[in-house]
């Protein structure tokens, strides 16, 4: 059994959301907390680019005001997603960037939209759960993996 660790953030050093942002305007893409009028096509899009389950924590993530949902958008096409605090407290995730967008530093520029969310909260850690890369975390923001069983773990338990 693969274990994916949880992983511990400080929000207090952060690289400079600006950094990550201002390149993908040369692309014409926008990273933006999501409205509340998105929330049945962005909950679609979702579903359609990764799982259910995302589906469904992207949905819950608009029972907040404001959402705590950001996207990236070309346009009107959804090119990628962050929740924060949507299924637990202070937890970030899930993500996701279409296939197609990879490596274009879209991930990266919601990563940090949603955990300077957090910071801004009053947060100074935030955790991201199961992180199914942990070395991109690690890399991108200096993330370190803590203790995560599956079975009894945050998310021990759940129905897939």
């Amino acid at each position: 059994m693969r274990i994916t660790p949880d992983m511990l953030v400080k929000l207090y050093r952060l690289p400079l959301l600006e950094e990550a942002i201002e390149p993908l305007g040369e692309k014409e893409i926008v990273v933006r907390r999501a409205f509340p009028v998105e929330k049945r096509a962005v909950s679609k899009w979702v579903g359609e680019h990764f799982t259910d389950n995302w589906a469904c924590e992207a949905e819950n993530s608009f029972a907040a005001n404001p959402p705590n949902i950001h996207i990236a958008v070309r346009g009107e096409t959804i090119l990628g997603f962050a929740c924060y605090e949507t299924t637990f407290r202070n937890y970030f995730g899930p993500t996701g960037v279409d296939e197609s967008e990879r490596r274009t530093g879209i991930g990266r520029a919601l990563l940090l939209s949603g955990l300077y969310v957090l910071r801004d909260m009053g947060y100074r850690y935030a955790i991201i759960g199961y992180a199914g890369v942990p070395d991109y975390y690690e890399k991108a923001i200096g993330a370190v993996a803590i203790d995560n069983d599956p079975r009894s773990g945050s998310y021990g338990g759940m129905i897939v």
